[in-house]
């Protein structure tokens, strides 16, 4: 090729590059002699994160901790623990954490320093500190850490308004992914307010700056270097798929691992379920907001007059998006401290102050319970997908089911399937008619009209407790 046509075709090449590019690099095109000069378009300059990390790395750790080896534990927070030294007794891993106050206070995961026998803070400079736990909150995954002996003028980060972020924001990540110390690595925020199954409390911020085992318990940053998360989750086999615990969050639970080593809840003693538009409908309420499922006797919620198929919709004025939000919140109340709900009953708006207790333990998540296959009725099967029975009163006290109809199958994609009904839940009730017999079941469902909505009070197994949810089966 002439010189003259490499020339050109390197200049046509490189146009179509930045076209590419999305115009990050501006190529004049040819121009006759006669030709007005080319209008000269300067290319948009990406930001730099070098000033950011460098404000803050001097506060970001890696925190090494040799634990009580244990079975049985959360396998999506194990896998950011390093490997395992063999030993049969003791592990050795490693995460990061940050420092959040000159006295030498460190923000970390729980599953990071659970069952420590010794931890090691590591700084960028190469400094190294024993540490110690100050308190622990496994349902949240947040542990606090102090250095034995803290040095002067230690650098301190600031907890920023996690709320403020917005989806598309810039975060930036720092931490030991692999025992890399002081990694940094840049992202978005992809969405808030994530529930992975990992407890009762999931809030979390999912991003995809690179999140990898080694990060956990490190920073998440905005752009004013304050930190927004707390690195803890990532998806198995997954890439750009972070999780982490907000700020707002983790300083709301920070004074009580400080001054009391763990975390007391408020509690109310209601059990609560996801209001779907369906169950909205038939009960007259808005669409937003908690449906109360159950009410525990002689508990803060049955003493302030709360009633079973009460929609929540308001926490002292705040609207309740959730059961998950509801329960998240009235978990960060301080026990003693009086809330103010507002209660849809009957389609009908009222107050209810509740004052809260302090919560006896964490919530088990459900589980199907067992099947039985006396008096079985297939009647249901092809309308609403639904097979039932009725076990026989030995088999019910055998396996703890309250009188009822069992469900024995539900059929993928039938309208039993979209009420969210499962086999091994066991119906009391059904449109305000309780029912001990699949037979009894079966005609109300029959004398259903089409397009109607037909409420089942249903019973299963949680743990060794029993929890009773309402449902909206709709007629087809």
């Amino acid at each position: 090729m002439k010189p003259a046509s490499l020339r050109r075709s390197l200049l046509v090449l490189a146009a179509a590059s930045a076209a590419a590019l999305g115009g990050l690099f501006a190529v004049a095109p040819l121009a006759h002699a006669d030709s007005p000069p080319a209008v000269q378009v300067p290319s948009p300059q990406l930001p730099s994160f070098a000033p950011l990390a460098e404000s803050v790395k001097g506060a970001v750790v890696n925190v090494e901790v040799k634990s009580r080896a244990q079975r049985g534990g959360n396998e999506m927070f194990e896998q950011f623990f390093g490997s395992g030294n063999g030993h049969p007794q003791v592990r050795q891993g490693a995460g990061s954490g940050f420092v959040i106050d000159s006295r030498g206070y460190i923000l970390t995961n729980n599953h990071v320093v659970e069952n420590a026998v010794t931890i090691s803070v590591k700084f960028d400079d190469g400094r190294s500190f024993d540490g110690t736990v100050l308190g622990t909150d496994p349902a949240t995954d947040i542990a606090l850490v102090k250095l034995k002996n803290p040095p002067a003028n230690l650098a301190v980060l600031k907890l920023g308004d996690s709320d403020a972020m917005r989806v598309g924001d810039w975060v930036v990540a720092i931490g030991n992914p692999f025992g890399l110390a002081s990694s940094v690595s840049v992202g978005i925020l992809s969405a808030k307010a994530r529930n992975i199954g990992a407890g009762i409390y999931d809030d979390f911020l999912q991003t995809d700056a690179a999140i990898n085992p080694g990060n956990s318990g490190g920073p998440l940053f905005n752009l004013k270097g304050e930190v927004i998360g707390i690195n803890t989750a990532i998806v198995a086999g997954g890439s750009g798929i972070g999780f982490a615990v907000p700020s707002n969050l983790a300083k709301a639970l920070v004074p009580q691992l400080e001054k009391n080593g763990s975390v007391t809840r408020g509690y109310i003693g209601i059990g609560l379920q996801k209001l779907t538009p369906e169950l909205a409908k038939a009960l007259g309420v808005p669409a937003q907001g908690a449906l109360v499922a159950s009410v525990q006797s002689d508990r803060p919620g049955a003493r302030a007059g709360l009633k079973q198929d009460d929609v929540i919709t308001a926490l002292d004025g705040q609207p309740v998006v959730s059961d998950d939000a509801l329960r998240r919140n009235i978990a960060l109340r301080a026990p003693g401290s009086t809330v103010t709900l507002t209660v849809y009953r009957a389609s009908k708006p009222r107050e209810v102050k509740v004052v809260l207790a302090t919560r006896p333990g964490e919530e088990e998540v459900s589980r199907r319970g067992p099947t039985d296959r006396n008096s079985h009725d297939e009647s249901n099967k092809e309308q609403f997908g639904l097979s039932l029975a009725t076990p026989t009163t030995e088999r019910a006290r055998a396996q703890g089911l309250p009188p009822g109809v069992l469900i024995t199958e539900v059929q993928p994609g039938s309208p039993a399937d979209k009420a969210e009904l499962e086999p091994g839940f066991v119906i009391v009730e059904a449109n305000g008619q309780v029912v001990t017999r699949a037979q009894d079941l079966s005609a109300i469902l029959r004398a259903a009209k089409s397009g109607s909505t037909v409420l089942l009070r249903a019973q299963m197994r949680a743990g060794e407790q029993a929890v009773t949810k309402l449902f909206a089966l709709e007629v087809p």
